[in-house]
C-alpha cells in the first residue's frame, strides 16, 4: 500500500485552465473523494495521477517515488471506469485475471488472487458465464475484482457507479465500502455524487473551478463548510444563505439576539442547514413565510421564505404546517455557519 502527494498540480488546456495548482495527500489505505460539478477538474486530476494526462507543472508522489513520466502500467495502481470495460469474448474468470495475465503471473497465483477477489465481490458463481450473461451491476463487480485481483497499491474509481439505477448504486456502494475496508487498499474516488461521496469516504475533497475548496472527514464538511459553493453544494437540501444586517455586533432571529462574526461589517449571510430549525411561536421565532409543504413521510420539507429569501427547512413529520402558513422557527445557533457576502468564506465560528 502507499500514500498519495500531489503537489501543486497545475493543468492548462491552451488558456483555459483546467487544474490551478492543486496540492492534496492521500494517507496510506485511505479512501479520499474527489466531489464537485462537471468541469471541476475532478477527472482531469484522476488522469495525471494515472499517467494518462500530463501535468503543465507539479509533481505527483506515490509511496516515496516520484511517477510523473512513468507509464500507468509502472505506477502501481488500478483503475475502474464509469462503463463496465470487461471483455465481452472472455469468461468472467479471464476477466479477472486479466491483469494478472498481463503481469505474466504464474497459474498458481492467478487461481488464487481471482478467487479472493471474486469472493470479495460476491461473483464466485459466475466465475465461468461471460458478461453478456450478466446484469449491470454484476459487470461492475467483475471490473472492481479485476483491479482489486492484481493487488495495486492505489485503486482509481471515476465514477464508477453512475451507470447503474438507483438500487443497485446503493447496494454497490455498500459493498464497495465493506472491500475496500477489508482490502485496506489507497482509494481516490471521482463522483459528482454527494450521497456517494459522504457514505463511502474517510475524507472528501470538494473541488470547484479547479481548485480544492476544501478537504475533510464528511460530517464536518457538512456542518461546517469552508465556502458558500460547499454548503450549497453538499446536502439535500443544501444550505440557506440568508443575507442579514448586524446592528451592534448582533443578528436578529425573531426574539432572538445571535453574535455575528468578528468582522462581518454591517451585514452577513446566515447559513443554516434545512434540519437545524424546530417550530417557535410568533413573534419569538425566525419568520418563515411556507410555499409549499411537502409530507416527505421521514420528514417534512417546508420552501419558502425569510427576509424574502428562499429556504428550505426540515420538520419532523408529525408536524401540521400547511402551504400558505406563517411560522416562526428557532435556530440551533450551535449549527450556524456564517459567511462572508464578499468573498463567500466562512467565518471562524462564533463562540456563545
Amino acid at each position: 500500500m502507499a500514500n498519495i502527494v500531489i503537489d501543486r498540480i497545475r493543468k492548462s488546456f491552451g488558456a483555459f485552465q483546467a487544474l490551478k495548482e492543486v496540492s492534496l495527500t492521500i494517507n496510506d489505505g485511505e479512501f479520499v473523494s474527489l466531489l464537485g460539478p462537471s468541469g471541476c477538474g475532478k477527472t482531469t486530476l484522476l488522469r495525471i495521477i494515472a499517467g494518462l494526462e500530463t501535468a503543465t507543472s507539479g509533481d505527483v508522489r506515490i509511496g516515496d517515488k516520484s511517477v510523473i513520466g512513468l507509464p500507468p502500467k509502472d505506477r502501481g495502481l488500478a483503475m475502474v471506469f464509469q462503463n463496465y470495460a470487461v471483455f465481452p469474448h472472455m469468461t468472467v474468470y479471464e476477466n479477472v485475471a486479466f491483469g494478472l495475465r498481463m503481469q505474466k503471473a504464474d497459474d498458481a497465483r492467478v487461481k488464487a488472487q481471482v478467487e479472493k477477489a471474486a469472493g470479495l465481490l460476491h461473483i464466485e458463481q459466475y466465475l465461468d458465464r461471460y458478461p453478456n450473461k450478466l446484469s449491470g451491476g454484476q459487470r461492475q463487480r467483475v471490473a472492481v475484482a479485476r483491479a482489486l485481483a492484481v493487488e495495486p497499491k492505489v485503486l482509481l474509481m471515476d465514477e464508477p457507479l453512475s451507470n447503474l439505477d438507483a438500487l443497485l448504486r446503493l447496494e454497490m456502494r455498500t459493498e464497495l465500502k465493506t472491500v475496500l475496508q477489508s482490502a485496506g487498499t489507497t482509494t481516490i474516488y471521482v463522483t459528482h455524487d454527494q450521497t456517494e461521496a459522504m457514505g463511502l469516504s474517510d475524507r472528501i475533497a470538494v473541488m470547484h473551478g479547479g481548485v480544492v475548496e476544501q478537504v475533510g472527514h464528511p460530517v464536518q464538511i457538512y456542518n461546517h463548510p469552508a465556502t458558500r459553493f460547499v454548503g450549497g453544494f453538499i446536502g439535500n437540501p443544501p444550505m440557506n444563505f440568508i443575507k442579514v444586517p448586524v446592528t451592534n455586533s448582533h443578528v436578529a432571529a425573531g426574539a432572538e439576539q445571535l453574535a455575528a462574526p468578528q468582522g462581518s461589517g454591517n451585514e452577513v449571510i446566515l447559513g443554516l442547514r434545512g434540519e437545524a430549525v424546530e417550530l417557535a411561536p410568533l413573534p419569538q421565532g425566525l419568520e418563515m413565510r411556507v410555499r409549499v409543504a411537502e409530507p416527505m413521510g421521514s420528514h417534512l420539507l417546508l420552501t419558502g421564505s425569510i427576509h424574502d429569501q428562499p429556504v428550505r427547512v426540515i420538520l419532523p413529520a408529525s408536524e401540521t404546517v400547511k402551504s400558505g402558513d406563517t411560522i416562526g422557527l428557532k435556530l440551533d445557533q450551535k449549527r450556524i455557519t456564517w459567511l462572508s457576502p464578499e468573498s463567500g468564506k466562512s467565518f471562524p465560528a462564533v463562540l456563545a
